[in-house]
């Protein structure tokens, strides 16, 4: 079993910054991707960043060059620094992390911390 535990987020006024971590703990043997969805009122859980672990990065579209994700493979843990802020980022974002058990690949998830973001 893998734990995954997210902490940062809160309320931050358009044009700020705030920083994600996530952290996996448990019976790890090894992970594959990480990332980060977020879930608005109203829509669905949508894909704002992942990276491999290689450090190959996918980020949306609407969130390329604002934001950053990165890994310590050493801790298994993801961050998500979200820089340059606008309301449209409210949402609950969600960190997953694909562990590799030898013959199948789970994903894992953080319990969620609510980003808000004031115009």
């Amino acid at each position: 079993q893998v734990h995954m535990v997210q902490s940062g987020g809160g309320l931050v006024q358009a044009g700020g910054s705030l920083r994600l971590s996530c952290a996996a703990s448990g019976s790890i043997f090894s992970i594959n991707a990480m990332g980060w969805y977020r879930q608005a009122p109203g829509n669905q859980r949508e894909l704002v960043a992942s990276i491999t672990s290689g450090g190959s990065t996918n980020y949306a579209e609407s969130v390329k060059g604002r934001f950053t994700i990165s890994r310590d493979n050493a801790k298994n843990t993801v961050y998500l620094q979200m820089n340059s802020l606008k309301p449209e980022d409210t949402a609950v974002h969600y960190c997953y992390a694909d562990h590799n058990a030898g013959s199948s690949t789970v994903r894992y998830w953080g319990q969620g911390t609510q980003v808000t973001v004031s115009s």
